[in-house]
C-alpha cells in the first residue's frame, strides 16, 4: 500500500439507493476506465456509458465523468462512476476495480488527504470540509461552508505576510542599513503594526467560544433534586417521550442525552440523576455522574419543586453562575419555592417553555456568531493562535534584546499560523484529522 496507488471508493450514500457515485483517484485512473470498456470522455463533461467486466460482461449502464489532473478536488486524475445504487451493482464493480493491479479501496479521508498532499487545499479548508460533512444544523453548516471555502486559511495567511514584511523590513536594515533608499528605524515602522497585530489575533482568539459551541454544540444539564420535574422538561423540550416519568425517586440513574436544533445552534440536553442523599450503591454512581457533567455543562437549568427545600448535600449547585433557576410545576395552586427562581413554568403550557427557551438562548448568546463566521473552532487552532500572539508579544516587549532576536520570535510566531494551516511540521497530525472523513471522502 502506497501513496502512489490508484484508488476508489462509495463516495454516495449506503446502498440499496437510487445512484450509487464510486470515486476513483490516481495515475491509473484512465487504465481502470478502459478496463472497464469507457472510453472517448471528455474532461468535466458527464457521458453516458456502458460499464464492463474484462470479459465483456454488461455490469450497468451509468454517467461517467473524467477529471484530469492537476484540475481535479484530489489533483490527480479522478473519475466518478454514477450507476445503479443496488449492492449487487457496487460489489461487482468494487471486485473488477480490486482485481486490477495498482488499486485498492481508499481510506477513510484518503482523498481529502491527497487533495491537501497536492497543494488543493489547506489544513483549514479540510477541517472545514471534515465539518460540513458532519453538520447537523443550520449554523453547522455555514461555520463549515466558510472554513471550507478558505475563510480561515486567507486571514492567517494575511497575518503571516504581515510577520514576513516585518522580518524583512529587519533583514533589510542589518543587511543594507548603509543603503540610501532602505529605512533607517525600523522600530518606528513595525512596532506599531505588531502591538496591532497582536490585538487582532487576541480579539480573533476571544472568538474561540462561540465557534466551539457552533462546531461541538452548546451542553445543558438539567439538574435537581427528585421529582423536581427534571425528566418532564426534557420530554417537552424534545417534543418526545425520552426520559421516565415518574412520582417514584431515583427513576434516572444514568445520564440521558438529546441533540436538539435550537435557532440553528446544536444543543445537546443531559438529564441527570435527582440530587440526594441515599443508601443506593446504584443511585450513588447515577449522582456522581450527574455532578461531573455538571461540572462540564455551558449551562445549567437548576430545577426547583414547589414547596421542598433544597437538600443541603447539594449545596455546591448553588454556587454556580452558569445556570438558570427554575421553578417547575407552577401550575399547582399553592405553588411556592424555597430561593428565588429566574423563571417558574408547567410543562404542560407551551408559552412557559417557548420563555425558557428565549431565556437560554439569551444566556447562550447565540446572536454573536451570525455575523462573523471566520472563527476558531477546534482547539489546536487555539492553541497554536495563542502561541503566535505570545511570540509577537515576545518580540514586541524584548526592547533590550539585539533586532535579530526579536525578529526570531517573530519568525516562531509564523511557525505557530504555518502550523494551523498545515505549512508547517504537521505530519503527526495528519492520521488524526483525516480520520474523521468517512470512505470516499
Amino acid at each position: 500500500m502506497t501513496e502512489f496507488d490508484t484508488i476508489f471508493a462509495l463516495s454516495s450514500g449506503s446502498v440499496p439507493a437510487g445512484v450509487a457515485v464510486i470515486r476513483i483517484s490516481g495515475p491509473k485512473t484512465r487504465f481502470a476506465l478502459e478496463t472497464l470498456g469507457i472510453s472517448d470522455l471528455k474532461p468535466r463533461i458527464a457521458s453516458l456509458k456502458s460499464i464492463r467486466k474484462q470479459n465483456n460482461q454488461l455490469i450497468d449502464k451509468g454517467l461517467v465523468l473524467f477529471f484530469p489532473n492537476p484540475n481535479s478536488f484530489t489533483g490527480e486524475d479522478c473519475a466518478e462512476l454514477h450507476v445503479h445504487g443496488g449492492r449487487a451493482v457496487v460489489d461487482t464493480l468494487f471486485n473488477e476495480l480490486g482485481s486490477l493491479d495498482g488499486l485498492r479501496l481508499a481510506e477513510a479521508g484518503e482523498f481529502t488527504k491527497r487533495a491537501f498532499d497536492n497543494g488543493k487545499m489547506d489544513l483549514t479548508e479540510a477541517e472545514g470540509l471534515a465539518d460540513l460533512l458532519s453538520s447537523e444544523t443550520e449554523m453547522q453548516r455555514r461555520l463549515a461552508v466558510e472554513q471550507a471555502e478558505g475563510g480561515l486559511r486567507r486571514l492567517y495567511e494575511r497575518w503571516n505576510a504581515q510577520i514576513l514584511r516585518s522580518r524583512a523590513l529587519i533583514e533589510a536594515e542589518l543587511d543594507f542599513s548603509d543603503e540610501e533608499d532602505i529605512p533607517g528605524s525600523v522600530s518606528d515602522q513595525i512596532w506599531s503594526d505588531i502591538s496591532v497585530l497582536i490585538k487582532e489575533i487576541d480579539d480573533h482568539l476571544g472568538k474561540s467560544k462561540i465557534g466551539e459551541i457552533s462546531r461541538s454544540g452548546f451542553s445543558i444539564v438539567i439538574a435537581g433534586a427528585p421529582n423536581a420535574g427534571k425528566s418532564s422538561l426534557m420530554n417537552a423540550l424534545a417534543g418526545r417521550d425520552v426520559a421516565i416519568v415518574s412520582d417514584e425517586q431515583g427513576t434516572t440513574r444514568d445520564v440521558l442525552e438529546i441533540r436538539l436544533d435550537l435557532d440553528g445552534f446544536l444543543v445537546i440536553l443531559k438529564d441527570t440523576a435527582g440530587l440526594r442523599k441515599t443508601e443506593s450503591k446504584v443511585e450513588q454512581i447515577g449522582i456522581h455522574k450527574a455532578m461531573e457533567e455538571l461540572k462540564l455543562a455551558d449551562l445549567i437549568l437548576h430545577l426547583i419543586e414547589p414547596n421542598v427545600n433544597e437538600d443541603v448535600e447539594f449545596t455546591e449547585l448553588s454556587s454556580l453562575e452558569n445556570r438558570i433557576i427554575i421553578g417547575t410545576k407552577s401550575d399547582r395552586a399553592d405553588a411556592q419555592w424555597s430561593i428565588n427562581t429566574d423563571i417558574s413554568l408547567s410543562t404542560f403550557k407551551s408559552e412557559d417553555l417557548d420563555i425558557l427557551i428565549e431565556l437560554i438562548k439569551e444566556k447562550v448568546r447565540l446572536s454573536d456568531i451570525k455575523d462573523d463566521f471566520v472563527v476558531p473552532t477546534r482547539r489546536r487552532h487555539v492553541e497554536l493562535l495563542e502561541s503566535a500572539s505570545r511570540e509577537l508579544s515576545n518580540a514586541l516587549e524584548s526592547v533590550d534584546l539585539p533586532i535579530e532576536l526579536r525578529s526570531e520570535h517573530l519568525r516562531l510566531s509564523q511557525d505557530y499560523l504555518g502550523r494551523i494551516t498545515g505549512r508547517v511540521d504537521v505530519e503527526d497530525l495528519l492520521g488524526v484529522i483525516f480520520s474523521e472523513f468517512c470512505v470516499g471522502k
